[in-house]
């Protein structure tokens, strides 16, 4: 019989999540004070249901997709559409320097919450169609059609020389 995770475990599991949990976040809302919010929420949603996490090898699945079905309620909020993105990212994280970056995380800002949520799983957190459709709670069906839409936008915005034409895209 399994023990259950500790707060230990908790703990040590926090510390190796962090990085992945915030790039995702960080993606997922554009802004990083907003991404450290919703981590940090996450986090704690994750922490009221530890004693149900029966492995901790699934406590990064449980908290990603917590942190996905936060975010996709954040969306939800009215409120969320009236806030205006900077052009100007904060400083304190080192970040690579890549020129076209920020035209990236724009366009990626301009695409629909889940559809944003699917490239971001799919491509930056480099999960399959599977995964991405258990974290967001859709079917797989869904998660390609979202990507395929998704891709065609950024295409549109950002050209195909940043966003290569993959063949099976949204069939992987």
């Amino acid at each position: 019989m399994a023990r259950s995770p500790s707060d230990e475990d908790f703990t040590q599991f926090v510390h190796a999540a962090w990085p992945g949990l915030y790039r995702t976040a960080y993606l997922l809302v554009g802004d990083a004070a907003l991404a450290e919010d919703l981590v940090q929420t996450a986090l704690a949603k994750t922490y009221a249901a530890w004693s149900s996490v029966r492995d901790v090898q699934a406590a990064p699945g449980f908290a990603r997709t917590t942190m996905v079905n936060t975010a996709a309620s954040w969306f939800r909020r009215r409120s969320w559409r009236n806030e205006l993105p900077t052009s100007v990212l904060p400083e304190g994280r080192v970040e690579s320097d890549h020129a076209l970056r920020p035209t990236v995380l724009d366009a990626l800002a301009q695409l629909p919450p889940r559809q944003r949520a699917v490239v971001v799983l799919r491509y930056y957190d480099d999960h399959s169609v599977a995964e991405t459709a258990r974290a967001l709670s859709v079917t797989e069906g869904t998660v390609k059609s979202q990507t395929a839409k998704a891709l065609d936008t950024l295409r549109r915005l950002l050209g195909d020389a940043i966003v290569p034409m993959t063949s099976g895209v949204a069939g992987d």
